[in-house]
């Protein structure tokens, strides 16, 4: 299978001082798990790969009823692996705790969640 890419540009302040509002980052994304499938799906040799990593997260934004507006992406750092119920979840904070909404709101997120690993910043933000 053929390697998939995006780049993205961060806005935002959640990930300085590592990256800046307006860099361009470079992301590998992941094999997507199949329709219908959710949960924890890859292992615990990829979950724990990704620790200290910098990562693409798709999450779901609500109307605030259970109905899914649209996904959103972030980008966040995995900080840890939680194990709750035999299930295990993907613990992500931004590197800026003061302006970023990450895991300590959401909780840890499903494999699924997270779609791509970070490559390398391939712009530096205008000044």
């Amino acid at each position: 299978m053929a390697t998939r890419f995006k780049g993205i540009e961060l806005r935002g302040d959640s990930m300085s001082p590592s990256y800046n509002n307006g860099d361009w980052l470079l992301f590998s994304l992941f094999s997507p798990i199949p329709n219908g499938v959710q949960g924890n799906m890859r292992g615990a040799k990829w979950r724990n790969n990704l620790i200290g990593k910098v990562v693409l997260v798709r999450r779901a934004k609500t109307n605030g009823s259970d109905s899914v507006q649209s996904d959103f992406l972030q980008i966040k750092r995995v900080v840890r692996i939680d194990s709750i119920e035999k299930v295990d979840g993907i613990w992500v904070e931004g590197d800026n705790k003061e302006a970023s909404t990450d895991s300590r709101s959401w909780g840890s997120l499903r494999d699924d969640e997270i779609i791509g690993k970070l490559l390398f910043r391939y712009r530096l933000a205008r000044k």
